[in-house]
């Protein structure tokens, strides 16, 4: 959520971050609600005080055993009946301005472009595009020559867009998330296993709601906000909601989580022709890392996320690139957000395989999340920041491509053969 009185302060200059993200925007109606809010406020005060000065003045008759005036009590009772009147009707006006500021999304850094994927621009690319002196083969095609994945009684179980892993298919998968986790662990990150069924404060604190509450899964048929239940998207719904309403010590800073969850996404849309096997699906597992820093902080933090995420990619010894992406193509929680890309040879394209975004106190302001300074015991809002570690529905078939021999094999990884047990299948 946005800071009411930055938009009020620097309209404008808002105003022009978000057309970075936005088609329009425009702030008149919520100035105009909350000149409103601010009046009706002011007259309140100014209530409340002559129904003090009233109060007073009884107290100062009785104690001199005068006798009140009627007229003394009927002002106190005109009085609060206003009062209670305005109360009121300060309360759908809230109403309106915090549903104005939710549907907003979250300003863009100075240094992020504008507009869509075609403004994204690539940081740097990491080793070079594997070179085969044979007809390499899809992962499609391998997964199946090694009886690693099973498409077809994934959809005969649950419909398109899921499947199952088996046989070494399935020690892969593990595989990684196994090293993923042990080098969070040894960079110091506190490990978390979250509940997969979420509450929607949560995935309104996460900045997922209400504009995208139709792309999760559902829980029950209960569509009220106060009652909803949903599976979780991905760990970041959760990891943020943590410390939801809490005020932390600064000395408590910064907050290093990682989780491990599957992720559930209604993905809304027909896949394209190449978003074949597992590049798109409604489940799929990932590590997840989260960060709660001091603002000061987040920028150093962000560089310390996609370094990690970048870390694992290259233990692998997958080839990838690194992209900055425009505002536009930035989810609506985000400042800022950097794409590892995995490449993808039967694709001849790269596919996102972690985003290592910094949420500024877009996240916090919605959660309530704060912390406390030591110096001057002044409350800030903490900046939230998050990146996959990594998702593996994209690395596998990667990993079957890049890592492919002329006769069909699939060399292990180093990294992960003390997990699987050979070095090549």
């Amino acid at each position: 959520m946005l800071d009411l009185e930055l938009i009020r302060r620097d309209t404008e200059k808002v105003k022009n971050a978000l057309l970075k993200k936005m088609k329009d925007v425009d702030f008149t109606e919520l100035i105009k609600l909350d000149d409103e809010r601010r009046k009706l406020i002011h007259e309140v005060e100014a209530l409340k005080n002559k129904k003090n000065e009233a109060s007073k003045e009884i107290s100062n008759i009785k104690s001199k055993k005068g006798k009140v005036d009627d007229s003394i009590f009927q002002n106190i009772k005109e009085l609060s009946s206003r009062i209670n009147e305005i109360e009121a009707s300060l309360e759908p006006i809230k109403d309106k301005m915090d549903k104005f500021l939710e549907a907003l999304p979250n300003i863009p850094d100075e240094d992020v472009l504008p507009g869509g994927k075609e403004n994204n621009k690539v940081v740097h690319v990491y080793g070079e595009k594997p070179k085969f002196d044979f007809n390499p083969k899809d992962h499609v095609e391998l997964a199946n020559i090694h009886d690693l994945i099973d498409y077809k009684r994934g959809t005969k179980l649950s419909g398109n867009g899921f499947w199952i892993y088996k046989g070494y298919g399935a020690i892969l998968e593990w595989a990684l998330l196994n090293y993923f986790i042990e080098e969070h662990i040894k960079d110091g990150y506190e490990f978390i296993l979250p509940p997969h069924i979420l509450n929607y404060e949560c995935g309104r604190a996460a900045g997922q709601f209400p504009k995208f509450k139709d792309e999760v899964f559902k829980v029950g048929h209960n569509e009220e906000e106060d009652n909803m239940q949903f599976i979780l998207p991905t760990a970041e719904t959760a990891l943020v909601n943590l410390h939801r309403d809490e005020i932390l010590r600064e000395a408590e800073l910064p907050k290093k989580y990682f989780a491990y969850t599957p992720c559930y996404r209604v993905e809304a849309g027909s896949y394209r022709a190449s978003e074949r096997g597992m590049i798109r699906g409604h489940q799929f597992n990932k590590i997840e890392m989260f960060q709660y820093t001091k603002p000061e902080d987040s920028d150093k933090a962000l560089e310390e996320l996609i370094e990690k995420a970048e870390r694992l990619v290259k233990g692998l010894g997958l080839h990838y690139r690194l992209s900055k992406l425009a505002a536009g193509d930035c989810s609506a929680s985000m400042a800022k957000t950097y794409d590892i890309e995995v490449w993808i040879p039967s694709m001849n394209e790269y596919k996102e395989v972690s985003s290592a975004s910094n949420a500024r106190d877009y996240q916090a302001r919605r959660g309530k999340i704060r912390f406390r300074r030591e110096e001057d015991n002044k409350v800030e809002y903490v900046n939230t920041l998050n990146a996959s570690g990594l998702a593996t529905s994209r690395l596998l078939p990667a990993i079957l491509e890049q890592m492919q021999d002329k006769n069909g094999n699939i060399i292990v990884p180093e990294v992960l053969r003390k997990w699987v047990g050979k070095d090549k299948i």
